[in-house]
């Protein structure tokens, strides 16, 4: 099969942690060919197909340059999405306007025969954050709103609350109020800018000492095997983007259950991964976009993430 990645620069790839890699690495195992191209090289023109600037590339097995790409002529006309196996959407975030934008050409390309994972409706429908409303007997106390007073109120009742952008990723933007309520105000006004943004805001839960477990959902069915990222120091933050230390660990019958609950769910609606983030029994996020740490729970347990991954998409596209 031809398979197309929708992603960051590949010669930003850490290939040590990336899940992308992993993905690529072991789908040319399997003998499927691959290819690459950024969001910013897809476009589209009345009475055409949505086409991107692609590179077909082959992996090397050397860390330094660890892909080879093949020429590309000079006026080469770009590629119909279409004539590709598949397209998988794997662009980090930030989910901007851009992002916003690419799911829609995505989408496009579904429509004139595409085959795109995760689908683009899915992942407009599926911010990764307020994605938890939907699920409320697995979440803990939450509140999302501009209102400060509200904010203010839910600090009130309970004592210990995490402040969050809607947009962040990577633990960016995020602050613990304790009860003494120290910089309440100001924190507010940093997030909520006088009401012009909506902020999350959550009970604190002490189970975070032990991880924020990462319970990967394939084919609707969660991994054996989750991440917990253990804040370090004096953080609050298990982002391993935030310096969390990674430590891979069998699911525990909640983890389970949560997985099995919202995996058929999510795959109903296109979404052949998933990333449920666990902070002792409440699932805190559904990271929809680029879900990682497929390397890590390789690395740590010698379940192969990708394997698992590259089967759901095998079955997906064999059941059409």
């Amino acid at each position: 099969m031809k398979i197309l990645f929708v992603a960051d620069p590949l010669e930003s790839f850490k290939i040590y942690k990336d899940t992308t890699f992993a993905m690529m690495r072991e789908l040319q195992r399997r003998g499927h060919s691959l290819a690459a191209c950024e969001p910013r090289e897809l476009g589209w023109q009345s009475g055409g197909a949505v086409t991107a600037s692609v590179r077909h590339i082959a992996l090397t097995g050397d860390e330094e340059r660890w892909f080879q790409a093949e020429p590309v002529l000079p006026g080469a006309p770009p590629q119909a999405l279409r004539e590709f196996d598949a397209v998988l959407m794997r662009k980090d975030p930030p989910f901007d306007s851009e992002y916003f934008y690419a799911t829609h050409l995505l989408e496009q390309a579904e429509r004139e025969g595409a085959r795109v994972f995760n689908k683009p409706r899915a992942l407009r429908d599926h911010p990764e954050k307020l994605a938890v409303m939907e699920f409320p007997q697995f979440i803990g106390p939450t509140l999302v709103t501009r209102d400060a007073n509200a904010i203010r109120q839910f600090h009130v009742v309970h004592k210990d609350i995490i402040l969050k952008p809607l947009d962040g990723m990577g633990g960016t933007g995020i602050f613990r109020v304790k009860e003494d309520g120290l910089n309440l105000g100001s924190i507010i006004e940093t997030l909520n800018q006088h009401g012009a943004q909506s902020v999350m805001v959550q009970k604190f839960l002490p189970e975070i000492v032990a991880g924020d477990k990462r319970v990967l959902v394939i084919g609707g069915k969660p991994v054996p095997f989750c991440l917990a990222r253990i804040p370090q120091g004096g953080e609050v933050r298990g982002n391993l983007a935030a310096g969390g230390k990674g430590v891979a660990q069998p699911l525990s019958a909640r983890d389970r259950e949560i997985g099995e609950a919202l995996g058929p769910v999510l795959l109903a609606r296109g979404l052949l991964l998933a990333g449920v983030d666990v902070i002792g029994s409440c699932v805190t996020e559904i990271n929809v976009t680029s879900p990682t740490c497929f390397q890590e729970i390789f690395d740590q347990t010698g379940c192969d993430v990708a394997a698992l991954f590259v089967d759901a998409l095998e079955s997906a596209l064999a059941a059409t």
